[in-house]
């Protein structure tokens, strides 16, 4: 018999850009920019089967570790201000597993010449198949990865 639980948390990662709010909103806002950094690293392969960048609209797409297990994120675009904040509500599974279903906001706000990205993710994590520190190392990498891919001035995010 399989023992049920459920463990909430709430996951905060703040980063500063050397880029407008403007550019940042723009990295989340088509597949072409989030592939271009939305992986945990190198050795992780993501594809989008949905996108679809509007209230109400929503996302596909499954990534993990290159020979390793597959997990997909299907999510809903609750609140978009453009250059300012992204809400969206989700789901995770692993292959066939529910791990995590969530709200992810991300805020973002002029810092100097830059722009501050707050995102923070409620979660509900099933069944012991996730965790939220888990979840921490996996936003922090990306966001350090879009803060790599914001370095380059010269190909839009």
């Amino acid at each position: 018999m399989t023992v049920r639980s459920v463990n909430h948390a709430t996951i905060r990662v703040e980063r500063t850009y050397d880029a407008s709010p403007e550019r940042v909103f723009a990295a989340w806002s088509s597949v072409e920019a989030l592939l271009r950094w939305n992986a945990m690293g190198d050795d992780w392969h993501m594809a989008y089967d949905h996108f679809d960048f509007r209230v109400g609209g929503g996302e596909v797409f499954r990534f993990g570790k290159t020979g390793g297990e597959t997990y997909i994120s299907t999510g809903s675009y609750q609140d978009i201000v453009p250059n300012e904040r992204i809400i969206s509500a989700g789901t995770m599974r692993r292959e066939t597993t529910p791990i995590s279903s969530s709200i992810v906001t991300v805020d973002l706000a002029p810092a100097g010449k830059g722009c501050r990205l707050v995102l923070t993710e409620q979660a509900a994590f099933l069944d012991d198949e996730d965790k939220p520190e888990y979840r921490q190392a996996g936003w922090s990498a990306m966001l350090d990865n879009l803060g790599e891919a914001l370095k380059n001035q010269g190909a839009p995010v």
